[in-house]
């Protein structure tokens, strides 16, 4: 009964620790917007990386709607200037390209798309927009609870982004993802406990007027 009693406590812990830090991250959705009309222009958006396909082949529609969000914003003035954040990590795996192609594909020129190979978290694209970059005030550009952690963790560096939400996908195809978003927030408490920083960071870019 005694270990019975322990790991009925711990699991409720645990489920407290995950509802804890899901509010807190949330209450960032102030700074999000589902609306192109009503986002506020930035020079710059923050695309963050997914893969452009599923394992079985099938397309994203997480990177799908990423993409139409960013076309939607810069088509209607709302940015200028793209930066493309993700994986880059292995010889035939590029998300910042995937994303860049589809871009263009979309209307959007190549000069305006500066890709990020080393996006590796959410983490990552946010501090290197800053560190890289330059950047203080820019749009991140994904899924609303993807955004929403993204912006929290932002503003604990210092720096202020708003999020253009991307249209979601259904629960059913999304439970996994929303499942790992869960643990995600939890972790972004772990990484501010230690002052994460990006894996990688380099010479700055200039993203012109």
């Amino acid at each position: 009964m005694t270990w019975l009693y322990i790991l009925l406590v711990l699991i409720a812990g645990v489920i407290i620790l995950i509802i804890v830090c899901n509010s807190v991250v949330g209450k960032t959705k102030k700074q999000t917007y589902s609306s192109v009309e009503e986002i506020p222009y930035r020079k710059v958006g923050v695309i963050l990386g997914t893969a452009p396909q599923l394992s079985n082949g099938r397309v994203n529609l997480y990177f799908k709607y990423r993409i139409q969000a960013a076309a939607e914003l810069y088509h209607a003035g709302k940015v200028k200037y793209f930066i493309v954040s993700g994986d880059n990590s292995r010889q035939n795996y590029n998300e910042p390209q995937a994303m860049k192609d589809s871009l263009v594909a979309a209307g959007v020129p190549a000069s305006h798309i500066y890709p990020d190979y080393a996006g590796f978290r959410t983490l990552d694209s946010m501090v290197r927009a800053q560190m890289i970059f330059g950047l203080n005030d820019f749009t991140v550009i994904s899924q609303k609870f993807h955004n929403e952690r993204a912006i929290y963790l932002a503003q604990a560096y210092h720096i202020h982004p708003i999020g253009y939400n991307a249209k979601d996908v259904t629960q059913k195809a999304g439970f996994k993802t929303r499942v790992r978003e869960l643990l995600a927030r939890v972790a972004v408490f772990r990484d501010l406990a230690i002052n994460k920083q990006p894996k990688y960071l380099g010479e700055r870019i200039h993203i012109p007027e």
